[in-house]
């Protein structure tokens, strides 16, 4: 156990804690960043965290806590994490720990060309976990699930993607989920940060590309 923590503490009373707690919080999300989401992140962080020999309990709450501030979902500012540092406290973390969780948490979010990478490999795991649930099938179906939330549209080839957005362009930008794919979706597999990520990553991105052939193929009518 991290020499941190009291001899007497619990982990793994603290883990499950914390999944209740994301559970409790996106119990009634549909916008795609449900528990689903988190729980799906987690597991992806797992299993790079031990392939890139991270911290696992790090990751562990990092992941299950990545989304709990979320500025999209729960208002606020980009980067906040009043809400996890709250629940780690009052579930008696060590200070050291929470630091390290906040700090990956206002390091995880995409913003366009602001983006960087995260200081520490416990932030670069939880980062590329969730990037790899933004692509792929699922990620695709999250895209519309959210572009639907927010009464976007699916596509509109009248007003084509903004490329080269900084954070606060790609944050306020209302573009269309097809757009989202050219600002942000497509870009990810060469924005992994572990070898473990990247290697998921391809086969997804390579998906993503056939989905959209077959949509625009679809959408002018032929075939």
């Amino acid at each position: 156990m991290n020499s941190d923590f009291p001899e007497d503490f619990n982990v793994k009373s603290l883990l499950t804690e914390t999944v209740n707690f994301a559970r409790k919080t996106f119990d009634s999300d549909f916008s795609g960043h449900d528990f689903a989401h988190t729980f799906r992140v987690w597991r992806l962080a797992e299993t790079i965290a031990q392939a890139e020999g991270a911290d696992q309990l790090t990751v562990q709450l990092a992941a299950l806590l990545h989304d709990v501030d979320d500025a999209k979902l729960v208002g606020g500012t980009v980067g906040q994490s009043t809400r996890a540092e709250t629940f780690l406290r009052e579930h008696s973390a060590p200070e050291t720990l929470i630091t390290e969780i906040c700090r990956i948490i206002s390091e995880v979010s995409f913003k366009g060309t602001d983006t960087k990478a995260p200081t520490t490999l416990e932030g670069k795991v939880v980062q590329d976990a969730d990037r790899l649930d933004a692509i792929g099938a699922v990620g695709i179906g999250r895209a519309f699930a959210y572009g639907g939330s927010r009464k976007r549209a699916m596509y509109d080839p009248e007003n084509p993607p903004k490329l080269g957005m900084n954070g606060e362009e790609y944050s306020k930008n209302q573009g269309s989920t097809v757009n989202h794919f050219y600002e942000k979706l497509l870009l990810l597999r060469d924005m992994m940060n572990t070898r473990t990520a990247r290697e998921i990553a391809d086969a997804r991105h390579q998906f993503m590309e056939q989905f959209l052939d077959e949509f625009m193929a679809e959408w002018e009518g032929k075939r």
